[in-house]
């Protein structure tokens, strides 16, 4: 047998040309983010359209609370794509299989706790957004039936990460793309009823998304094992779901900060949503709109800071951190040019967009488009901050994130509304979330720049240099 360096794994995102790379694994991972909110959106437009404006914004604040609960979760996720990552880059496959089954142990205790926790107390949740008293009802029913997809999306969530981490993002693609089509066909066929199903409301919504989301689920998972994926556990393989310490160590380690820094954020979305809840039912439906619409804005730098993430991690694996930087700006470049396109192609058309969810004769039309011109901007600077978080959470970096997130998102946003709120009223809340975007790019590049994980880079670098 030839000695040498062995082949690189099939899903090795250390080579060829960085930008070339970087999008082709990318781009899965966007396709699959816009189909998670075109499913939400066309769920939305069909709440709006059969149910009316009440139940739209009773879903809107349902979601806010399934993301905040299911944030520690993601965190969990994200610690093993790094983890998983890591080994990848080292071509250590049994340890990638080791990290996916701790995850895969962990979160699914959590996401079975946090499901029997807040089936119990969602009247108190709902009662702490502030939820407009014509919606709570069905805000209520919404939300107690979706809360029983948690543990499913809890598992589908995390091995999917996992296979990102491990360079294939397309798997992942395909059993969205089945659990999408379930839930938009099956979301009208629910609420209105049909056959011997009678007519479910709300509920129905909810109950389309728990079974589109355990069918995909089930079918994810049979077509890991039918192709024998590298990343499956069988036989003694399977004990590693139960986490062993050496194990669990790291990924809690990286896993809380990382869970503590989506709190952080849905934190201040929850706030946002009480905020707007106050100006009236009007507002509140409004806004649940553009939630639907900003998220679409949102997709590019959610995946391509996934996919930062996973590069950078592998390319540590690999020893191989001479293109993190490069990796790095690549994509806060196609995120600034894709975010930037996107908002160019929504603006001449955002008034029958809105309509699809509010309908075209709603007052709340012309709320949405003001706010829409003054927050819509703000995509552009988070963006790039979520990117460069890539980089930073790879390298296990997420305490100074959260500070990060703290200053601009609680600090400034929020201190910003209570100063301008006597001059400006509702559109104080708009104001302060620009500042805040921007507060945030600028403080995520002194951490990028100046952070102390750059001089233990710059350190390896140079012994490798020197035993070169």
């Amino acid at each position: 047998m030839s000695g040498g360096a062995p082949a690189p794994l099939r899903g090795d995102l250390t080579q060829g040309p960085l930008l070339r790379t970087l999008l082709v694994f990318a781009m899965p991972q966007l396709v699959g983010n816009v189909l998670q909110s075109l499913n939400g959106s066309i769920n939305a437009v069909w709440v709006g359209q059969l149910l009316g404006e009440e139940a739209l914004a009773a879903t809107a604040n349902a979601n806010i609370v399934m993301f905040l609960l299911f944030a520690l979760v993601f965190g969990f996720g994200m610690a093993a794509t790094v983890r998983i990552g890591q080994a990848w880059g080292r071509q250590d496959v049994f340890a990638a299989r080791r990290a996916l089954g701790a995850a895969l142990g962990l979160t699914g205790l959590i996401a079975l706790a946090t499901t029997v926790l807040g089936m119990i107390f969602a009247p108190q949740l709902l009662d702490w957004l502030a939820t407009p008293g014509a919606s709570r009802a069905e805000a209520l029913a919404y939300l107690r039936v979706v809360f029983i997809a948690n543990p499913m999306a809890t598992m589908m969530t995390t091995i999917a990460m996992g296979l990102r981490g491990a360079g294939d993002a397309g798997t992942p693609l395909r059993f969205l793309i089945l659990s999408t089509v379930l839930d938009v066909v099956l979301n009208p066929l629910l609420i209105r009823g049909f056959g011997p199903v009678p007519p479910l409301g709300i509920a129905g919504s909810a109950l389309a998304t728990v079974i589109a989301t355990s069918l995909a689920l089930a079918a994810l998972l049979a077509f890991i094992y039918a192709r024998d994926l590298p990343l499956r556990l069988r036989g003694s393989e399977l004990g590693w779901l139960k986490p062993q310490r050496g194990e669990l160590r790291p990924i809690l380690g990286m896993g809380l900060p990382m869970g503590a820094q989506m709190l952080v954020i849905s934190g201040a979305g929850v706030i946002m949503i009480g905020l707007v809840n106050r100006e009236g039912l009007i507002m509140a439906a409004a806004y649940g709109a553009l939630l639907q619409v900003w998220n679409y804005i949102g997709m590019p730098a959610m995946a391509i800071g996934g996919a930062v993430s996973a590069m950078v991690a592998q390319h540590i694996g690999a020893a191989r951190e001479e293109r993190v930087d490069a990796i790095g700006l690549a994509g806060s470049l196609a995120n600034l040019l894709t975010t930037g396109l996107l908002i160019a192609v929504l603006l001449p058309f955002d008034r029958p967009v809105l309509e699809l969810f509010l309908g075209r004769g709603s007052e709340a039309v012309a709320t949405a488009l003001h706010i829409q011109t003054l927050g819509i901007w703000t995509y552009l600077p988070f963006g790039v901050t979520i990117v460069l978080f890539g980089s930073l959470r790879a390298y296990g970096v997420v305490w100074s994130q959260i500070l990060v997130l703290l200053i601009s998102m609680y600090l400034i946003r929020y201190g910003g509304y209570a100063l301008l709120y006597p001059r400006f009223g509702a559109d104080a809340l708009w104001y302060s979330f620009i500042a805040s975007s921007v507060m945030s790019l600028v403080l995520t590049l002194i951490a990028y720049f100046r952070g102390p994980w750059r001089r233990a880079m710059k350190a390896r670098l140079a012994a490798e240099e020197g035993l070169g």
